[in-house]
């Protein structure tokens, strides 16, 4: 029995051949749908999906354990320590908003960091990825036509990102 004519162990193969052309249209739309509810609804999978380079490590598992906790209600605050270079910040200051505000298009989110060019610096690699067609094919959030600002932008569906005011000496 050919594999690609298989279906949760449904034997397709005496179907006439109309009939197996829909049901391979639609087996591609259940795979696609569950691919996307999978990467909406795990944040480790979603990291995966826009950032194909990235390199799992054990704390990575940890992290977004307690990122899809967030997700879902199940914790309030959280403090990740970890040493440079773990990824830390592209997690928390730029994959996690961009998810975060594609579950939730209305989310309003405040990115506090170090230097206000920081937080800028996430807010705009944020925006690019929410433009981006791989983001597209997951999430039907989009940005608000008239928000140009790098840093500071708003989704059409009234989600806001905010850095915070400029640095001042």
């Amino acid at each position: 029995m050919v594999p690609s004519l298989m279906l949760n162990n449904i034997d397709i193969t005496k179907l006439p051949p109309d009939a197996k052309k829909d049901f391979m249209k639609y087996a591609i739309k259940l795979t696609q749908k569950r691919k996307q509810s999978t990467l909406s609804k795990d944040f480790l999978s979603f990291v995966k999906a826009m950032w194909p380079q990235f390199i799992e490590g054990p704390h990575h598992k940890i992290i977004a354990k307690k990122f899809n906790d967030i997700a879902e209600g199940k914790i309030k605050r959280l403090i990740i320590n970890m040493p440079p270079r773990h990824t830390k910040s592209e997690f928390a200051s730029y994959l996690l908003p961009s998810w975060m505000v594609g579950r939730k298009p209305d989310l309003k989110i405040i990115q506090t960091t170090h230097t206000t060019e920081l937080a800028i610096r996430f807010g705009r690699k944020a925006k690019t990825l929410i433009d981006s067609p791989e983001y597209q094919q997951i999430f039907s959030t989009t940005l608000r036509e008239d928000s140009k600002a790098a840093g500071k932008w708003e989704t059409a569906q009234g989600g806001e990102y905010t850095p915070p005011a400029p640095d001042r000496p």
